[in-house]
């Protein structure tokens, strides 16, 4: 069995990107927003961010269109639904560093099959934390010039 490193982030910019969003980027206060369920409105800017539309960005959270249209009345997300918004969230900033910032090539690469992935898209591969963890995984290996 390989073992390998897990990938922690770059942490350029970090707070930029989560202060746009309105979260903390770890620690307590992170925390207590999942657990209060994050505010509608962080949706429509990581649909805005990652130039997903809303439709889309709902579906790779897995948030069915009813609930979606629940929580927008609702103005908040359950936890569970926060925890996938920040998968997302997480590993579309680390795509962004990836890309140095270059918001079109980071949702394209986000969008598009990867040779690394198995020929999958990183956005099909983030309803699980080891999905999501296996494409944090690749992005680090690229960040490093390692071959996939």
């Amino acid at each position: 069995m390989e073992a390998r490193k897990l990938y922690q982030p770059t942490r350029s910019g970090e707070s930029d990107f989560w202060a746009c969003l309105g979260l903390p980027s770890r620690g307590a206060e992170l925390h207590e927003a999942l657990h209060r369920g994050f505010p509608y409105q962080l949706f429509r800017r990581l649909a805005e961010l990652s130039r997903l539309d809303r439709k889309e960005l709902a579906r790779v959270t897995a948030i069915a269109p009813a609930t979606l249209h629940r929580r927008s009345k609702a103005g908040r997300f359950s936890p569970d639904e926060s925890d996938r918004l920040y998968r997302f969230a997480q590993v579309f900033k680390s795509s962004l560093d990836l890309f140095d910032g270059d918001e079109a090539a980071a949702s394209h690469w986000l969008t598009h099959p990867v040779q690394g992935l198995g020929h999958r898209c990183p956005v099909e591969m983030l309803t699980t934390s080891a999905e999501t963890q296996e494409v944090m995984d690749l992005i680090g290996r690229l960040e490093h010039g390692v071959a996939t």
